[in-house]
């Protein structure tokens, strides 16, 4: 699983853990929907979206970028995903991007052109190591920050949010989807471990023996909806569609250039026709002609 489709997985199970990372009342949440939107033509795709569901366009939209390695050319690419979305979607809104970097060593060194940008209120950059007084009063940042967390301390850190998750949360639903999150990102983390031995270190073996997780867990069905949609439909589906489309539908899109050459397209035709880039084409039909 890529950092990217967990931090997706996280805003989308609980919006208001975006909102506490930027220094805004988690309750904003409650007027927002997160989606990822795959924009036309270029191919991009934005991280994620938080999008007003009124349609007050004094309320920003919020563009989500998360980058976890070292990339030149990371803002050409943001601000150009951000400028063609407002320009696809004629949005009339303000807009803010939040950039969550684990530290600030992985900032491309060259932003000149974009400096104006950077500097406005328009752009804020979260580095998930500089926010420790957050997360001690947070349980929301507290799990983003368990990301880039040290193996060495990764179960500690664990283990401290899911008592803190057991103390502060009333709501069992609630309680047990936080702390099934919580267990995610270990599993993540440490791959080579099976959930059974997750479950071991962490205690939650003890902790799902409980009758309030059992209850919880039939009023919301945990395993069906959270470790489904978590295991199978998050890696199957968002992975599945991100990743693995790559591989399995654009090579069934590029096998339909041949005949869309005969039938007398050109290759931007074919690009917008078939939704590839046009470097995809280029290189299709280099291979047929050789």
């Amino acid at each position: 699983m890529k950092t990217g489709t967990l931090f997706y997985r996280l805003f989308q199970a609980s919006p208001s853990i975006f909102f506490e990372l930027i220094d805004q009342p988690g309750t904003d949440a409650n007027s927002y929907q997160f989606t990822s939107i795959e924009l036309k033509q270029q191919a991009f795709r934005l991280d994620g979206v938080f999008l007003p569901k009124s349609n007050n366009p004094n309320q920003p939209i919020y563009f989500l970028e998360v980058q976890f390695q070292k990339d030149k050319i990371f803002y050409q690419r943001v601000f150009a995903e951000i400028f063609l979305y407002l320009h696809q979607y004629q949005s009339i809104n303000d807009w803010r991007a939040v950039v969550i970097f684990p530290r600030r060593s992985l900032e491309p060194e060259e932003t000149r052109p974009y400096d104006f940008l950077l500097n406005s209120p328009l752009v804020q950059r979260v580095y998930l190591n500089e926010s420790g007084e957050k997360a001690d009063t947070s349980i929301g940042v507290g799990i983003v920050q368990l990301v880039v967390e040290r193996k060495s301390s990764t179960v500690i850190k664990a283990r401290q949010l899911i008592e803190q998750a057991k103390q502060q949360l009333t709501d069992a639903r609630t309680q047990q989807e936080i702390i099934e999150f919580i267990e995610t990102v270990v599993i993540y983390k440490f791959p080579k471990l099976s959930r059974e031995e997750v479950e071991a270190m962490l205690g939650l073996d003890a902790i799902r023996n409980t009758r309030v997780y059992q209850e919880a867990k039939e009023e919301g069905k945990i395993e069906g909806k959270i470790e489904g949609k978590i295991e199978g439909k998050i890696e199957g589906k968002i992975e599945g569609k991100i990743e693995g489309k790559i591989e399995g539908k654009i090579e069934g899109k590029i096998e339909a250039v041949p005949r869309l050459l005969k039938l007398g397209l050109s290759l931007e035709q074919i690009a917008e026709a078939l939704e590839l880039e046009i470097d995809l084409v280029r290189q299709a039909t280099t291979k047929l002609s050789s």
